[in-house]
């Protein structure tokens, strides 16, 4: 994750992207909406298994730069948070046997 973020970083200081937290922010937000929306395509809203089309991963994709450019511009070490939240959920799945928000 390190070695992405950095990348990221890069692309983003060569490109003059460096915007605004908020910018990042709302990006992001679309960029999973966006991924979102090809679940439920996926899926005819819940009501059969999964057929993803090449559009996913585009997507998850575009989500996954959005991210991490909104942890550059935050000075958040996506490796390190990503730990974090991996033991975070370890704890809940041993206490609760599931992972979702309190």
């Amino acid at each position: 994750m390190n070695e992405w973020q950095r990348e990221v970083a890069d692309f983003m200081r060569r490109h003059n992207l460096l915007h605004d937290p908020a910018t990042h922010a709302l990006d992001l937000v679309s960029e999973v909406g966006e991924a979102a929306k090809e679940v439920l395509l996926a899926t005819d809203y819940g009501q059969r298994p999964a057929q993803f089309r090449p559009e996913m991963a585009d997507e998850l994709g575009d989500a996954l730069y959005s991210l991490l450019s909104l942890a550059e511009i935050c000075g958040v070490d996506a490796g390190s948070a990503l730990d974090a939240a991996l033991r975070k959920y370890g704890r809940r799945l041993a206490e609760r046997g599931g992972t979702g928000s309190e």
